[in-house]
Order: structure tokens, then C-alpha cells, then sequence
């Protein structure tokens, strides 16, 4: 059987975009935009930026939003997984460029951090919102995730590894104040959903669910968020860079073999290939 490859023979040698490109003495072109006429001192550059990633101009008060949680997100700290790969490219003295797009992909990752939670977060408290206007109780909806997850809080978007509580909400939710959005449903059940973790697990809602709450009610969704999201660490991750790479090399964070815990079989001669 022969294969059909009429599609292919029909892309071959043409590159076709839905979302813009550059039309020689014509302009360049972002989902209807004119980028050097229409945005390009008129626009932000996180409007921009979502533009590109969803198709969607968002007013400029939700761009700064989006800002704020850019910095909240992205620390110059090494001890960070995804700075500290930085850090380790930089005392190898590999390119800035290497380093952060290597610390971007070690945050990108369903379980914790980076881009891809935020498909999860959302997914979450969208469905959760359903599932409450559809008459099941916010001690219904947390029962219920947390039997998933062996009785446990593990809920994305709740709970913190290493701190209880969760400063940067706080942060955001003077930002947000200040903007002038209101409380959502999205984010009004999210409060409800912490207030039964705190009193059951003692556990609250870390920046995670407040953002995944929050830009729930702004109509996104998690796809969205984590096309937007894709170089959320990048600021971060090129400062441990610098910080390692402006040092002598390879004196980030050495290490003897004996720091190493190693558990596998365990030492045995060589054969003696001279017998």
C-alpha cells in the first residue's frame, strides 16, 4: 500500500503562519497587528508577549499584573533547582544563552514549578468551580483531591514543600487591589478551599492557586498560562548564571566522591585482562 502523501507535497517548500510574520515593505504582523506601527511604543511589552503567546491583547492593567507576578516568581537564588543549574553553567563557563534556556527547561515541569503547573492549577480550580456550582461542598471537592493523593493535601496549588504559607500572596494581592480587580468566583472559592485546608491539614494556598484562581477569573486557560509562563525563571536563573560565571571556574558548590551518597553495588575488582 502506497502512502498518501498529497498533504505533505502540499506544505513542501512553503512555511504558512495563522499568527503573522513580516511582509516585505508592508509591515511585520503579530494576529492582526501591525508591531512596528500599531504596538511598539503604544503597548507594553508583556501585552505583547501574551499576544503572541494567546492571540489576545489584554488591557494594560492585566499586563502589569502579569509583571508583578513575573518578579514574584524568578528569585537570584542558587539554591533554587532551576537557578542552580545556572549557577553550574556558569562556573562551567557555558553561554549565558545555554544556562538560562537550561534553567528554564529544568522548571518546566508538571509537579513542581515553572510553566506546566499552571495547566494543572488551573484545570483545577476551574473544575472545582463546576463541581461547586453543580452543588458539591467545598468539604466535598477537598475530600475528594485529597483521597487522591493518600488523604494527603496534595492539592496543586495548596500547600508548600519547604515553608507554610506563601509571602508572595500577599504581594499580589496588594497588586491586584491596587489595579482594581475584584475578587472572582474562581479565587472566592479558592479562599473557601484554603480555609478547610488550614483548619483539617493546617496547610494554605501558595502563589500557584492564588494566580491560577485569579487568572481563571480573567477568562484564560491553563494552555494559555503556560505558553505565557515559558520564561517565567529566566531573570532568576541568568543572575545565579552571573553570579557563578564571575568567579574562578568550576568553584560553585565542588564536591568530594565521598559527599556523594552513593547506593549501588558496591565496589569489585577489575578483570585482569592480562591472564
Amino acid at each position: 500500500m502506497i502512502a498518501d502523501i498529497s498533504h505533505w507535497d502540499e506544505l513542501r517548500g512553503v512555511i504558512r503562519s495563522r499568527k503573522g510574520g513580516w511582509l516585505v515593505d508592508k509591515g511585520v504582523f503579530s494576529h492582526g497587528y501591525n508591531l512596528l506601527e500599531d504596538l511598539v511604543g503604544e503597548v507594553s511589552f508583556f501585552q505583547v508577549m501574551i499576544l503572541n503567546a494567546t492571540g489576545r491583547m489584554v488591557e494594560s492593567r492585566l499586563a502589569e499584573w502579569f509583571e508583578a507576578r513575573q518578579i514574584c516568581m524568578s528569585w537570584p537564588d542558587p539554591r533554587i533547582w532551576c537557578n542552580h543549574v545556572g549557577a553550574l553553567a556558569g562556573t562551567m563557563k557555558a553561554s549565558v544563552a545555554a544556562a538560562t534556556a537550561a534553567g528554564i527547561l529544568a522548571a518546566d515541569s508538571h509537579a513542581y514549578g515553572g510553566s506546566k503547573t499552571s495547566i494543572t492549577g488551573l484545570g483545577f480550580i476551574q473544575q472545582a468551580l463546576r463541581d461547586y456550582q453543580a452543588g458539591i461542598s467545598v468539604e466535598e471537592i477537598v475530600a475528594t483531591e485529597s483521597h487522591k493523593h493518600g488523604g494527603k493535601p496534595h492539592i496543586m496549588g495548596f500547600a508548600r514543600p519547604i515553608a507554610k504559607g506563601d509571602e508572595r500572596i500577599v504581594v499580589m494581592e496588594r497588586v491586584s487591589e491596587k489595579l482594581g480587580f475584584e475578587v472572582g468566583e474562581h479565587l472566592g472559592l479558592a479562599y473557601e478551599i484554603e480555609k478547610i485546608l488550614l483548619r483539617d491539614f493546617d496547610e494554605g494556598m501558595n502563589i500557584n492557586g492564588y494566580t491560577s484562581a485569579f487568572l481563571s477569573d480573567q477568562g484564560f486557560t491553563g494552555v494559555e498560562i503556560s505558553r505565557i509562563s515559558a520564561t517565567l525563571v529566566a531573570s532568576g536563573v541568568t543572575a545565579c548564571y552571573i553570579d557563578s560565571a564571575e568567579r574562578p571556574a568550576e568553584t560553585f558548590l565542588p564536591m568530594r566522591c565521598e559527599d556523594i551518597d552513593y547506593q549501588g553495588k558496591p565496589p569489585r575488582p577489575l578483570p585482569d585482562k592480562t591472564k
